[in-house]
C-alpha cells in the first residue's frame, strides 16, 4: 500500500473544512419503506434539480413528501419533464458508511449533475440522517427501491443510482435485482465488492485510523436508533468493538436474521453477482485505495459483461486528483467524467 493512498483519502478531508464545497440548491425530500420486522421507516434526502444555477424545477412533485426547506436560489417550481434541463435522467446518490446525504463527496457530485442538466437525489440510507428510525448494510437495497417507488420521482423517465464505497456496493446489488423499469445505468466508486475480504482488510491493525473513524459513525447512528426502539445489542456493549467483523457480528447479523458477520458477508456482497447486473455498471477502483483491496475486486470482474471497470491513478479511497483521466469522452474530474457516462447511458 503506497503513500499517495493515504495521502488522497485524507486529503478531502482537509478540504472539506478549509474549502468546503458550495451546495447547489435543493429540497428535503422524505418516504417511507415498509420493513417486514420493525415496520415503517422513514427515509430522508436532498432533492437537487438538474440546473446549476436561477429557478429550482422539480417537475410534477408529490409536496406532500416534501419540504422546500431553505434554499440559497431560486424557488421550487413544476413543470413538464423538458423543464429539468438537457436530460430527462434522475440520479440517485449513495452514501458510504457512516456517512450522509450531506458527505462532502455526495454535494460535490449533486454540483456536477446540475452543471450537467441532470436531476439528482442524496438519500440517506435508513438511520443515516441520525434520526433513529434503524440502521442499514451494505447488501440492503429495501430503501433504494423505496425511493424509487415514491410518487414524487415518477416524472422522471430514466433513473441512474451513483454509490460511493458502501453505497457503491448498494448501487450494483441493487442493479442485480428485478426492479424500476426506469433503470438505465449506475456507478460505484471504490465498492468493497467482496464484504469479507473488506471487513478483513478494514480490520488490520494499519487501518486502524479508518477503522476508529467507521465505528464511531456507527455507533452514533446506532445509539439513536437505541433511543426509540429495542436493539440486537445494548449499546454500553459496543463501546468496546474495535473491529469490524465484531460490530457486523452484534448488531447487522442479528438484526437482518444473518447466522453471523461471515454468513452475512457470504449472502450480501454483490461480487457473485455481478454476471448478473441488468443494466450498465461502471466501477471506479483504485490499486492504492487504503479501505478496499484490489484483491477483492479483481476475482470477480470475470463474466461480468455489463461492468465497466477503471482503475484510477493516483487515487485513495474516494480522494482522486482534481484532473482525473479515467479513459472517458469527458473533461477531467471525477464527478465530471462519471456525470458524462451515466448522461450517455441515458441516451
Amino acid at each position: 500500500m503506497s503513500l499517495r493512498g493515504h495521502w488522497r483519502t485524507l486529503a478531502p478531508f482537509a478540504r472539506r473544512w478549509l474549502r468546503p464545497p458550495r451546495p447547489v440548491p435543493t429540497v428535503a425530500w422524505s418516504t417511507v419503506a415498509r420493513d417486514s420486522r420493525v415496520g415503517p421507516v422513514r427515509l430522508t434526502g436532498r432533492l437537487a434539480a438538474g440546473r446549476p444555477a436561477g429557478q429550482l424545477s422539480t417537475g410534477q412533485l408529490s409536496t406532500g413528501q416534501l419540504s422546500t426547506g431553505h434554499l440559497s436560489t431560486g424557488h421550487l417550481s413544476t413543470g413538464r419533464p423538458g423543464d429539468r434541463g438537457n436530460s430527462e435522467l434522475l440520479t440517485i446518490l449513495v452514501h458510504g458508511l457512516a456517512g450522509s446525504a450531506g458527505s462532502a463527496y455526495l454535494v460535490r457530485a449533486q454540483g456536477a449533475l446540475a452543471s450537467a442538466g441532470v436531476a439528482s437525489l442524496a438519500l440517506n440510507l435508513r438511520g443515516a440522517d441520525r434520526s433513529g428510525e434503524d440502521f442499514y448494510h451494505a447488501g440492503l437495497t429495501d430503501d433504494l427501491h423505496a425511493a424509487l417507488a415514491d410518487p414524487s420521482l415518477a416524472p422522471w423517465p430514466r433513473v441512474a443510482i451513483l454509490g460511493f464505497s458502501l453505497g457503491g456496493h448498494v448501487a450494483l446489488r441493487f442493479a442485480t435485482e428485478e426492479g424500476d423499469p426506469r433503470l438505465v445505468a449506475v456507478a460505484a466508486a471504490c465498492a468493497p465488492v467482496d464484504l469479507a475480504v473488506g471487513a478483513r482488510f478494514l480490520d488490520r491493525p494499519v487501518a486502524a485510523g479508518y477503522r476508529r473513524y467507521l465505528l464511531d459513525g456507527l455507533r452514533e447512528m446506532y445509539g439513536e436508533v437505541a433511543r426509540r426502539r429495542p436493539v440486537p445489542t445494548p449499546p454500553e456493549r459496543l463501546e468496546r468493538v474495535r473491529t469490524i467483523v465484531e460490530w457486523d457480528d452484534l448488531t447487522v447479523a442479528p438484526r437482518y436474521g444473518f447466522d453471523d458477520a461471515w454468513d452475512y458477508y457470504r449472502r450480501a456482497s454483490v461480487g457473485p453477482r455481478l454476471p448478473l447486473l441488468r443494466v450498465p455498471a461502471l466501477l471506479v477502483a483504485s490499486e492504492a485505495d487504503p479501505m478496499v483491496p484490489a484483491r477483492g475486486v479483481r476475482p470477480w470482474l470475470q463474466g461480468a459483461s455489463r461492468l465497466d471497470v477503471r482503475w484510477a491513478p493516483r487515487s485513495g479511497h474516494l480522494g482522486f486528483p482534481r484532473r482525473l483521466d479515467l479513459g472517458l469522452d469527458a473533461p477531467r474530474g471525477f464527478d465530471s467524467q462519471v456525470a458524462a457516462w451515466l448522461l450517455a447511458r441515458a441516451g
